[in-house]
């Protein structure tokens, strides 16, 4: 039976841009995943507080030129550490770049 768990509005402070403003102190990024998962008889889990863990660990170790190579790697450890993970959706959002609106970057892959 699929189940799907939602991260949102996780909030973290980290490096990214290509801009050099960006690269010198760290700016506001909020994030949101959607995971797809198909739990079995063997009770195999996807943990949600780990999965919220390694999204901000890697966008505050990884220091990102572009949203897009953040994302991608981040959806492909998420998958790598579930199997059982059917489908992720990742929204990388930067609300402070411009002054009127969020700037996001979404992926989403179906396995």
């Amino acid at each position: 039976m699929p189940y799907t768990i939602t991260i949102e509005a996780l909030q973290l402070e980290a490096v990214i841009g290509v801009l050099d403003a960006e690269r010198e102190k760290e700016q506001p990024v909020t994030a949101e995943c959607e995971i797809v998962y198909e739990r079995g008889e063997d009770d195999v889990i996807v943990d949600y507080a780990l999965v919220a863990a390694m999204i901000v660990d890697m966008l505050k170790k990884g220091q990102y030129f572009l949203l897009e190579d953040a994302l991608s790697e981040i959806v492909e450890a998420i998958k790598a550490s579930y199997p059982v993970i059917t489908a992720v959706r990742l929204k990388l959002c930067k609300p402070q770049i411009l002054q009127n609106c969020n700037v996001c970057v979404e992926k989403s892959i179906k396995y």
